[in-house]
């Protein structure tokens, strides 16, 4: 195993690499901007380098500058985390001409899965279902147009080399679509550096479910189950859980089956996450996109099943087998990830500032993956998340119900956070039912 790793990443993700990096014996080596000099990582690392101004695009986008800390600091591997640089290709295989190890899979799988409209195709071709949808990037808002008669309204407008639900819009007539065109196509340039949009059908009726995937050194992609990420807000998740209440024991198998498959097309290693959405009212599912990197929800996986993903990272990417036995993964309970955001819990406005209480739950399956502590300020530079706060319990029932004590216990005094919102969410009888789907927040929030 090497025996140091450089993080390029910060506050939560940072925080939760260099746990398993310490008690695995590996030197963790962390980065921080102007902004996160007080931030927990940056103490709790073996080492920590400053690079630069808080803007992103001095520090922690600067890919240059990060493999040039690499080598100065004597870092043996990489760890990109999720965000900033973790689905560049351009950077993994920058590390991996620098001589250090890419905790991640092949750069051509990152390239290939970035590209939305080459996913979707890739993946059709390999017997995974996809939705309805344009196979080359659509011209213009005319061209949208005509596409869409083919396609059948209503359409999803998404950039092709896009995440996040960042321009993301659906359109149900013609004059809808030229609209939400232009605006996609604007958001897509500026945020991505690239205008390629592609439409695919909208389902109405949604549920968010990914699958998560290892590829091992051995070649083969085994599933370690699904989360469903359907409580979301302009397209972005909020909470997540597993199992996903709304799959049954055959859909499950068919979308675990499906997502290896989409694994397998790409050779893929490490771990990755199959995104797809189910129809509510067919049953049908269909994919949606492949993140080539560690998820915000993987904790949630690492609950039930007992796996701890970021040493599985470690280990597929030095060649090692994993720590557990590939063919018998089995799940126990049910977990729910609530994201703790700094955020008006009413529009989901960010609200930085400084905290000045930060007391966390604790108790039975009770686990927080956090980013700051009191005495911390939230800076509009970066996401504003502030902690992940993961539940576990034997069933789903116990779990919502150690969920809304912990929430309860969760105190949080200085910027406004969207606590109060998942303490409504824990008690939404349509959330209470598992019967919902990805419009919920919408109903919660008319």
């Amino acid at each position: 195993m090497f025996s140091s790793v450089l993080i390029a990443n910060r506050g939560e993700i940072a925080r939760r690499v260099i746990r398993t990096a310490r008690r695995m014996g590996i030197k963790a080596i962390a980065v921080y901007s102007d902004a996160d000099q007080s931030l927990p990582y940056v103490h709790e690392a073996d080492e920590a380098v400053y690079i630069g101004e808080s803007a992103p695009a001095q520090s922690y986008l600067d890919s240059v500058l990060l493999i040039d800390v690499a080598r100065k600091a004597g870092a043996a591997a990489v760890h990109p985390g999720y965000g900033f640089l973790a689905e560049s290709a351009g950077f993994a295989q920058a590390v991996i001409n620098a001589g250090l190890t890419w905790i991640g899979p092949d750069p051509s799988a990152i390239e290939q899965m970035g590209d939305k409209i080459r996913a979707r195709n890739l993946m059709a071709a390999a017997g995974v279902p996809v939705a309805p949808g344009s196979a080359a990037p659509v011209a213009d808002a005319e061209a949208a147009v005509e596409e869409a008669s083919r396609i059948g309204y209503p359409v999803m407008v998404k950039a092709a080399a896009g995440g996040g639900g960042i321009g993301m819009s659906a359109a149900f007539d013609d004059d809808a679509l030229r609209s939400a065109f232009d605006t996609a196509r604007s958001r897509a340039e500026r945020f991505f550096g690239s205008p390629e949009i592609l439409l695919e059908r909208y389902v109405p009726h949604a549920r968010h479910v990914e699958v998560q995937i290892l590829g091992l050194p051995d070649g083969r992609v085994i599933a370690l189950g699904e989360r469903d990420c359907s409580v979301q807000r302009r397209h972005q998740k909020v909470a997540e859980e597993t199992p996903s209440p709304g799959v049954s024991a055959s859909l499950r198998s068919r979308m675990l089956s499906a997502a290896v498959l989409a694994g397998e097309a790409v050779g893929y290693r490490g771990a990755g996450t199959v995104e797809c959405l189910v129809d509510t009212e067919t049953g049908d599912f269909m994919f949606l996109e492949m993140n080539t990197r560690l998820q915000v929800e993987h904790p949630v996986t690492e609950m039930v099943t007992g796996i701890d993903l970021v040493e599985q990272q470690f280990r597929i990417a030095d060649g090692a087998a994993v720590s557990f036995a590939a063919e018998s993964v089995s799940a126990r309970g049910h977990a729910v990830e609530l994201r703790v955001y700094a955020e008006d819990p009413r529009r989901f406005l960010p609200r930085p500032g400084r905290i000045t209480r930060w007391q966390e739950p604790s108790g039975a399956g009770i686990r927080v993956d956090a980013g700051y502590v009191a005495g911390n300020t939230v800076t509009p530079y970066y996401d504003p998340l502030l902690a992940k706060l993961v539940v576990h319990g034997a069933d789903r029932d116990e779990s919502l119900a150690r969920a809304r004590v912990a929430v309860a216990g969760f105190g949080i005094d200085g910027p406004q956070t969207n606590l109060p919102f998942h303490a409504e969410l824990l008690d939404c009888a349509e959330f209470v039912s598992g019967c919902y789907d990805t419009s919920l927040i919408a109903r919660l929030r008319p």
